[in-house]
């Protein structure tokens, strides 16, 4: 009778270890989306600034992680083949290095652009300025490079969860919950932006460096850098760019 009992808790048992496991990684999987998501945030935040109306930058968010979802979901279901598809690797990693390079050159440009305004003008431009950021776009321009970007950034992420779990339905939990807290990061970064002067560049730069990544795991596949290193050079780049604001602009005089 004893072994007819312990045979008949048997599937009792599995299901609590699933549940176990279940409440051990989707927390893990959400928090490790959260970490690998902070540059993304940043760039669809730039992005999503190209349109002035902050109307627009909330409806052009929603629909372009709508759409980044769906992209996301399908990445996770055909994550197998995906990630050993070498073509998509480095067709992403040159996008986000082209978003790196495209921003920097913009910044770097700019001084000599206003190199003959005056210092306070000067100042004033360069606080109104949003380097990197797809000026005068419409709102379907928008959403697709918004879509693609996270498309593009999915890639990293979406190999980490696989490596956490081989659980289809949990990893898709995790990326589900990943895209919401991307798209409340991403409103928050929206006003960061303009505030911090530093920011934006240093989540290009955090960019530039997911693109490196994916490029590396291509080209020598052996070389696999620590993640607490990523991290941590990450880490710095926040730091670096939370450190200096931007000067309040002047109130308007009453008449």
């Amino acid at each position: 009778m004893e072994a007819e009992s312990i045979q008949s808790l048997t599937p009792l048992l599995n299901q609590a270890d699933q549940w176990r496991e279940v409440l051990l990684l989707l927390p893990l999987l959400v928090a490790l989306e959260a970490v690998l998501s902070a540059d993304n945030a940043i760039a669809l935040a730039a992005i999503a600034r190209g349109l002035e109306d902050p109307a627009r930058q909330r409806q052009a968010l929603n629909i372009g992680l709508a759409l980044a979802l769906v992209f996301r979901l399908g990445l996770i279901v055909a994550a197998r083949w995906v990630l050993n598809f070498w073509p998509l690797q480095l067709a992403a990693a040159a996008y986000l290095l082209w978003l790196c390079g495209r921003h920097l050159l913009l910044v770097w440009s700019e001084p000599e652009e206003g190199a003959g305004a005056a210092g306070a003008a000067d100042g004033a431009a360069t606080a109104g300025a949003k380097p990197g950021s797809l000026h005068h776009a419409g709102l379907g321009s928008i959403v697709a490079t918004l879509a693609l970007t996270d498309l593009a950034f999915s890639l990293d992420s979406v190999a980490a969860a696989v490596a956490v779990s081989d659980r289809l339905w949990l990893v898709m939990a995790g990326g589900v919950i990943g895209v919401i807290a991307l798209r409340l990061t991403a409103e928050l970064f929206i006003r960061w932006l303009e505030v911090y002067k530093h920011l934006e560049t240093a989540g290009y730069l955090a960019v530039g460096l997911v693109g490196m990544k994916l490029l590396l795991r291509l080209g020598l596949p052996q070389v696999v850098p620590p993640e607490w290193l990523l991290l941590l050079l990450v880490a710095a780049l926040f730091t670096w760019g939370f450190s200096v604001r931007l000067p309040l602009a002047p109130k308007p005089l009453e008449p």
